[in-house]
């Protein structure tokens, strides 16, 4: 691809940017967000005083699931505030990032920002986005030959264990994030230090309150396992699957954020469920549009793709899980195949 092509097709996004605009979805939507915000932290708070008022019951265990969904909820509200499609200004961002991240799920705001950001700026690449590094899992062929210790072990039956290995998710979040405060580089450090700790020395002191011992234990591996089931079935669908990039693709920033993400269809309780992250493509090309407005843009931006014969790639949730499932199994096959 020669500069001048490079130039031609930069300009592409800010064609598709002007749409956007003038449809008004860039525009923030801060009662959409303090009502949403009421409603989470609402049942966030009501599921405690039901921990609190049960007891010594086994109903705990629905409240543990109940708690799930919810931790996964407000991970996506400090999803869309690091994103700053909440506040304009840096302050209030990360006030709210910490309290709902840190302080309400045990989970480094700081650390993720940092890791998130690096993936949007180059989703699917092998070597740049921390998504796809082949710690555990291998994205593709390339990775599974290069693959050692546990990734290599792993990587043999990845499509089978995908789902299994995500109920370790949620205690993943929380290590990371400590991990990320037991060392220099992260931007308010003992902050968000002391958030974490205070998050779980309320947790576990309220579990070993209320509940005896064994009760205790069981909650937190119900709550820690689905909730990491459900961080991973939100966060699966949107890229595993897709292209991966190496080297220096040739690829303006709408090629390279459209072909390496998959939209995911479906109504009112799709779009509830996956915090609007089912309108993937739209969320990478528009990072801090309102999550609200996702579905608006979707179809200004198929359409657009469709006057480029850019790929746009939309399916069902479980077709998004099949084929991720499958490229895993794929990317596995060398493994197996011991080359």
């Amino acid at each position: 691809m020669t500069t001048d092509n490079l130039v031609h097709t930069g300009s592409d996004f800010a064609r598709l940017s002007q749409r956007i605009s003038a449809a008004g979805l860039m525009v923030r939507r801060p009662g959409y967000y303090t009502a949403r915000f009421a409603v989470v932290g609402g049942l966030f708070a009501a599921g405690w005083v039901a921990f609190a008022l049960l007891g010594n019951s086994w109903w705990q265990l629905a409240v543990a699931a109940f708690q799930a969904v919810m931790f996964a909820q407000i991970a996506l509200l400090s999803h869309d505030l690091a994103h700053k499609q909440v506040f304009r200004r840096r302050r209030p961002t990360e006030i709210a990032g910490m309290l709902v991240g840190n302080l309400g799920i045990g989970m480094s705001y700081g650390w993720w920002m940092d890791k998130h950001t690096r993936h949007h700026a180059n989703p699917n690449h092998e070597e740049l986005d921390p998504d796809v590094d082949p710690d555990i899992f291998v994205w593709s062929k390339g990775q599974a030959g290069k693959a050692s210790g546990v990734a290599r072990f792993i990587g043999r039956y990845q499509a089978f264990l995908f789902f299994p290995m995500l109920t370790l998710e949620g205690l993943n979040l929380h290590v990371s994030g400590i991990r990320a405060v037991c060392k220099p580089g992260l931007r308010r450090r003992w902050v968000e230090a002391s958030l974490l700790a205070t998050h779980i020395v309320v947790y576990l002191g309220a579990l070993l309150i209320v509940l005896p011992p064994g009760k205790a234990v069981l909650f937190f591996v119900v709550h820690q396992a689905l909730w990491g089931i459900y961080m991973g079935s939100i966060f699966a669908p949107n890229h595993k699957g897709m292209p991966t990039l190496t080297g220096r693709p040739e690829l303006d920033f709408l090629r390279k954020q459209v072909l390496t993400s998959r939209n995911v269809r479906g109504g009112v309780v799709t779009d509830v469920a996956l915090g609007g992250l089912n309108y993937q493509i739209e969320h990478h090309l528009f990072p801090s549009m309102p999550s609200v407005h996702l579905g608006r843009a979707q179809p200004i931006v198929q359409e657009y793709c469709a006057e480029l014969d850019i790929p746009y790639l939309e399916t069902s949730l479980i077709e998004s899980y099949r084929q991720a499932l499958t490229h895993l199994h794929e990317a596995g096959a060398p493994l197996r195949n011991g080359s």
